[in-house]
């Protein structure tokens, strides 16, 4: 869970990701969110509302999890 919340406090900060993170945006079902990686197979979807600075986590788990019928 220190990775993930490694990961949250970075967004949070509004500070970028290291590259490790693969973190890209996604369209689809998910226009407007993005994606990281925090590990290999375990995956962040989170939007960032830059209006209000609100970040939403929408989904973590496996990329099979996370898209599971898309």
């Amino acid at each position: 869970m220190s990775l993930l919340k490694y990961v949250i406090d970075k967004l949070q900060a509004c500070e970028p990701l290291e590259e490790k993170y693969r973190d890209h945006a996604l369209g689809g079902e998910y226009a407007g969110f993005r994606e990281c990686h925090i590990q290999p197979d375990w995956l962040l979807v989170y939007k960032i509302v830059e209006e209000r600075l609100i970040l939403v986590l929408a989904r973590t788990g496996t990329h099979s999890d996370v898209f599971k019928g898309y």
